[in-house]
């Protein structure tokens, strides 16, 4: 009886640990920068030279820029989004650009004209 309880338990948390692993590689996950800039035209053709970077070395991911309303003190900011599908999606764009040197001019370039308020990850849970 002890063997059949110790295989269902050891069985069960194998299931559930598959079905975690799955569900992180389904999940959506965005990575969200908050930026403070003076010239909110440069910054967004910036963005543009950042994104064709990233389809020339291959990123599968979607980028999208907000000017933020409703936000409190960060009211004006800029918000940038990047949406991968999956976490599996964003460790491949990290090893990517990390390993570009257009990539790292660009984000050279880039902090002449910006100053990062935030950086987070989120990942869907739905």
């Amino acid at each position: 009886m002890l063997r059949k309880t110790t295989f269902a338990f050891v069985l069960l948390a194998l299931l559930l640990g598959m079905s975690t692993a799955a569900f992180a590689q389904k999940s959506t996950v965005v990575r969200v920068v908050v930026i403070k800039t003076d010239d909110v035209a440069a910054y967004l053709q910036a963005l543009d030279r950042g994104t064709e970077i990233m389809k020339k070395i291959g990123v599968n991911a979607t980028t999208h820029a907000y000017r933020a309303t409703y936000a409190g003190p960060e009211a004006g900011a800029i918000v940038v989004t990047i949406e991968f599908p999956n976490m599996a999606a964003f460790a491949d764009y990290s090893a990517k650009t990390e390993a570009d040197k257009d990539y790292q001019a660009w984000l050279k370039d880039l902090a002449k004209i910006r100053t990062i308020i935030s950086d987070s990850l989120y990942r869907e849970l739905r």
